[in-house]
Order: structure tokens, then sequence, then C-alpha cells
């Protein structure tokens, strides 16, 4: 379990970046795999999910996760389980004031982004990879949070384990994408050993969609999931390796009081 420093000075509330350690899956998905949607055994997935929330001093019936599509759609968290896991909508991003509501994203290589204004009692949980950075998914969930009373200026973001820069190689198309989109985008690749390809920086380029809304602070916890396979779960370093399934770490935000 990982956490934030940014997170950890604001009182009434927890927050957790979990490795994938202290679960009960097995084989690949091994140990603390907590997506439904990964083909893992669903009770061991429940389990797992439970064990994590225990951390957090809160019971699994207490989390609230999405059926996470690569969105810049974001929504409003009024109670705890308020769906089951196959109704779950389909967005990228959340927001809450309601203590007790955990709110979780699921990934593995993807930013996981937790938000917080403590001042307003205001948290906020967003599933940021390529796709849905670019499509606006931090903006939209700072967007939300803000109708429910936190200011961009009083809000904290810490940007969990992910792929990083050294392992993400991509294509000359990918890069000419971004790059058309602003020539600042440069800033976020660096040329691979490969010719025509690139390493792209996924949390830096995150943190400054963050940075663009004017928050208080942005925390990177510069974890490589790809790099470290004791710890993270990794799409990419399992397609790598031809296998197409792969376990979901979690990260999770609760507000204990208002």
């Amino acid at each position: 379990m990982i956490n934030a420093e940014c997170m950890a000075s604001l009182a009434g509330l927890k927050h957790a970046f979990f490795t994938r350690r202290g679960g009960v899956s097995e084989g690949l998905y091994a140990s603390l795999n907590c997506g439904y949607g990964s083909g893992d055994d669903g009770a061991k997935v429940a389990d797992n999910r439970h064990r994590a929330l225990a951390r957090l001093g809160r019971s699994g019936d207490d989390l609230v996760t999405l059926c996470q599509t690569h969105s810049a759609d974001a929504l409003v968290v009024e109670a705890a389980g308020g769906w089951a896991a196959d109704k779950a909508p389909r967005a990228d991003g959340m927001a809450t004031k309601v203590a007790g509501v955990a709110l979780g994203v699921l990934a593995a290589d993807c930013a996981p982004v937790l938000l917080a204004d403590g001042e307003a009692g205001v948290i906020g949980a967003a599933h940021a990879g390529w796709r849905g950075a670019r499509a606006g998914i931090v903006e939209a969930t700072v967007a939300t949070m803000v109708r429910l009373g936190a200011s961009p200026a009083n809000t904290v973001a810490a940007i969990g384990p992910c792929i990083q820069r050294d392992s993400y190689e991509v294509g000359s198309e990918f890069h000419a994408d971004f790059m058309a989109e602003e020539a600042a985008n440069g800033d976020f690749f660096v040329p691979a050993r490969r010719p025509g390809h690139y390493l792209f920086d996924l949390p830096g380029y995150v943190t400054r969609r963050l940075e663009r809304v004017n928050l208080a602070a942005v925390e990177v916890l510069a974890f490589d999931t790809l790099g470290d396979d004791t710890r993270f779960f990794s799409y990419r370093r399992n397609s790598l390796g031809g296998e197409q399934r792969y376990g979901r770490g979690l990260s999770a935000i609760v507000l204990e009081r208002r």
C-alpha cells in the first residue's frame, strides 16, 4: 500500500494506491487483483476488495468502481454500493461529498488519479490512460468536484503508480497525433532506440493537464507498473509476453467525516 504525502496531510480522509500484494488470487492474478472484468474468479476478487478496504477501515461494500472505457465522462456518487459490479456505469471519473463512500480506480498501466478538497469535504478519482487524459478526464473530474462545492485552488491531486516513460514505447503515428494537437506535447516524448519510435511520459502529460486547472498541488508517485512485476499488474507487460489476461490494481479514497 502506497500513500501520497499531499493526501496524508489532509484530515478526515484516507487513501491508498494498493500494490498487487496481500490478496487471495493466484497465478497471473496473484494476489490482490480487484478487477471483476479481469477473468479472475469473482469470489476471489470480492475477497480482495474487502481486504483492501479493510486497510482503510472500511468494508468492501463501501467501494464504488466504474466500467472504465477511456472516456472523459465523470459522474457524482451519492451513496456507497450504489450499483452491482455488473451494473457499473460506463465512465472514468467520479466525485462525492458523502462520508463513507470509497471511490476506486482500477488500473494496470494507466494512471490512477486521486483528488481531494479537504476544506470542502469533496473527493474525486479518475482513470487516466492516454486516451482518457487526452479527451479531458482529469478536467471533467475536477469540474464534477466543483459542482459539489470544491475549489481547484484548495484541491490536491496524486497520480499513482503507472507505466513510466522509459517503459512506454509508442509509434510515430501516436507521436504525430499528439504533436498535431499541441506543439508543447513534445515535452512528453524522447526518441526510442528503434527508429521511428518514441518513449511517452504518461504521468508527465497527466500532470500538465492537472496543473492547467490550477490545483493547489499535484504529486506524482513515480513507480513503474511495467518494470516492477512483484508489486504491480501491467497490461503491456503481459501483452508483450503473449498473455491477454491481466490483473487490475486498486487505488481508493474515502471521506471519513465532513
